[in-house]
């Protein structure tokens, strides 16, 4: 099943059934059924304490980008949620299934990396593999890339690896694994970093005025009113801080100095 991006869906209810754990994942990470829907659940009780994020915010997190999300307009984040599960409260979000004969990011040789280039993708580094051999970052120059660094941009995601990029077979690009995001600090650590000081475009700079209006404008329904039920008020607006920037600039900012600009492992 691949996921819609949740606008127009609502959360399933009834029974959430395990079927098995995801190992490869930091925290607790589990597949799961709810009646024919596919999803991804995550308990608070299974979240790793971190130094520079309070105890068991991770889930609130997840719910706060898919919010984010969709006042973008831009369907980056599948339908996530809150609700109780086998292990206690958690977010639960919709599975993703992938597809595409090439993953959207990719780290390839010097060589190979020149043909990427001839065909529009973005150089983001040049590095050197285990072996010590040249390697070289890079993705795609695509619009539902650039929406999801968008995101990334305002949600301050400290953790966009390759891998938590999910593209689909219809050319959609899904984005998960929000936990490490709405620092107050700046904190982006990303693959997409292949448009710095590019100019935004109008669409990307109205999605962003969307959302300033939206944790501006007071209302019991507002983005700032659901933000502030998920996050810190110094985190909402934080929030709106990054859109005033990011809109009196203009253009993709690039890497904070001196802090680590891709999360590591990138993959």
């Amino acid at each position: 099943m691949t996921s819609p991006t949740g606008s127009d869906v609502a959360a399933p209810e009834g029974d959430l059934e395990l079927e098995g754990r995801i190992v490869t994942a930091s925290n607790a990470t589990f597949r799961g059924q709810i009646g024919d829907t596919t999803v991804v659940y995550k308990p608070l009780i299974g979240e790793k304490p971190l130094w520079d994020f309070p105890d068991r915010t991770l889930a609130r997190r997840e719910v706060a980008a898919y919010l984010l999300s969709e006042a973008l307009g831009f369907g980056v984040v599948p339908l996530t949620w809150l609700r109780d599960g086998p292990f206690g409260e958690g977010m639960v979000q919709l599975w993703c299934e992938t597809a595409g004969a090439r993953h959207p990011v990719d780290l390839v040789s010097p060589d190979e990396a020149d043909v990427l280039q001839d065909a529009g993708w973005c150089r983001v580094l040049d590095g050197v593999d285990e072996e010590d051999e040249p390697v070289v970052l890079l993705h795609e120059d695509s619009a539902a890339l650039r929406r999801m660094a968008v995101f990334d941009l305002l949600a301050n995601n400290a953790d966009r690896k390759a891998g938590h990029i999910l593209p689909t077979a219809d050319g959609h690009r899904f984005g998960v694994d929000h936990g490490l995001t709405f620092h107050t600090q700046n904190k982006v650590r990303t693959v997409l970093w292949g448009w710095v000081a590019d100019p935004l475009s109008d669409e990307e700079l109205a999605a962003v005025r969307r959302v300033r209006d939206q944790l501006g404008s007071g209302q019991d329904d507002s983005l700032g009113e659901s933000l502030g039920e998920l996050l810190s008020m110094a985190e909402v607006t934080a929030v709106a801080d990054r859109c005033d920037q990011l809109l009196a600039a203009g253009v993709f900012p690039g890497p904070q100095p001196g802090l680590p600009a891709v999360p590591w492992p990138v993959f």
